[in-house]
């Protein structure tokens, strides 16, 4: 079991502090981590982090995502190719800009409400029961309608997109390898 720590980001990242600074000091510092494919499967408290705008934790066993309210800078979240189930303990992330959660083992797109930066936001590929498709919940495409312009849901199982007509700026979205028999395009007026 490998959990990330201060301690761990302290150890095995960059961290260096000078001769005057402590570790804590140092950490508040930090803008970037990247623990990717490092077997973590879960994710302690880093509040010593408060600047932290970019984390990458991609290729992991993360099962819950959690420990990240702290977090209120961050603007990039790298979590595909994990374990987890459920998106869940995201809304402190006022700043969240992009999300991947690629490749883990989510059902239903939801718990996003408050989000109102996320501008992207990539779901392709969930490792879902055969014959299961992704599903979108009303109110977070509702708190996303203004603020997302890319979405990724390639490769879900997917037959019908018809909900995702309330997201007013989409202006790219990337839907391969479902399930869809037709699509409407449509043509906003001015």
């Amino acid at each position: 079991m490998v959990r990330l720590t201060v301690d761990l980001i302290a150890k095995n990242s960059n961290v260096k502090p000078r001769k005057e600074e402590t570790i804590a000091q140092c950490l508040k510092k930090i803008t970037h981590i990247n623990f990717s494919d490092k077997n973590i499967d879960a994710i302690e408290d880093l509040s010593l982090c408060k600047n932290l705008s970019v984390l990458y934790l991609y290729d992991n066993r993360i099962s819950q995502v959690n420990n990240l309210n702290y977090a209120t800078n961050l603007t990039h979240l790298y979590l595909q190719n994990n374990c987890i189930p459920c998106i869940e303990n995201l809304r402190s992330l006022k700043k969240l800009e992009k999300l991947y959660l690629g490749g883990n083992y989510i059902a239903v797109i939801e718990g996003l409400e408050g989000l109102e930066e996320l501008r992207e936001l990539h779901v392709e590929s969930q490792k879902l029961p055969l014959g299961e498709k992704l599903l979108f919940d009303p109110r977070t495409l509702r708190s996303l309608a203004k603020s997302l312009s890319i979405l990724n849901i390639s490769n879900n199982n997917i037959d019908d997109i018809r909900d995702l007509e309330m997201l007013e700026n989409l202006n790219h979205l990337i839907a391969v390898d479902n399930q869809l028999l037709y699509v409407k395009v449509g043509v906003k007026k001015i």
